[in-house]
């Protein structure tokens, strides 16, 4: 199963913002966007991305200071990709000196977009065990499996993807609409399945 992301890109240039939702979305990934820094900080903090790209030269907050207080405020790590056209070394020093992960230069290719957004994902959960545990609760991400006091419990992929969000987070609570975004993105079925 590919890794699918959701991926929140702060680019105020509207042309770029748009080419690079495209790019993301064409590979499955759930995709936000804001034009300017302070937008952008509020959405990274209501709802945590798996990967923040983010310009810094923006209007309202520019790029290093949403970067410093993401790292200050967020109650987790999120991975800060930096796409800038700001190429000195002083420029890349500020950068990672402010909380960034990794640093892109524009122009780019678009490859390398991918897949430094989907090293930065699996860099974040370098350290993680497979299994997560909570209480007598297991949760397997290798094989997709999920055990309570030992029993194997039959779960269908959504059910499997809804324990796996909700475990993830705790003890943070998951709204409804932070569950059906990350589940099913901005194609949710027309029935409850949460309700059911």
């Amino acid at each position: 199963m590919s890794t699918s992301l959701h991926i929140l890109v702060i680019e105020d240039n509207s042309a770029l913002r748009e080419s690079v939702c495209e790019l993301l979305a064409g590979r499955g990934h759930r995709v936000d966007h804001a034009a300017d820094g302070r937008a952008g900080l509020q959405m990274a903090l209501a709802e945590p991305p798996d990967v923040l790209v983010l310009d810094l030269m923006l209007p309202g907050m520019d790029g290093l200071r949403v970067c410093t207080r993401l790292r200050a405020q967020s109650d987790r790590h999120v991975p800060v990709l930096m796409l800038t056209a700001r190429d000195t070394l002083a420029d890349k020093v500020d950068g990672f000196g402010a909380g960034a992960d990794d640093y892109l230069v524009k122009p780019f290719a678009n490859e390398e977009l991918l897949v430094r957004c989907l090293a930065l994902s699996h860099r974040h959960r370098a350290g993680l065990s497979h299994t997560l545990r909570i209480g007598t609760l297991e949760i397997d991400r290798r094989t997709g499996t999920a055990q309570r006091d030992g029993r194997v419990l039959s779960l269908r992929q959504t059910a499997h993807r809804l324990l796996l969000l909700l475990a993830e987070a705790w003890p943070r609570p998951v709204t409804r609409s932070e569950l059906i975004r990350r589940v099913w993105g901005d194609d949710p079925p027309e029935s409850d399945p949460l309700r059911t």
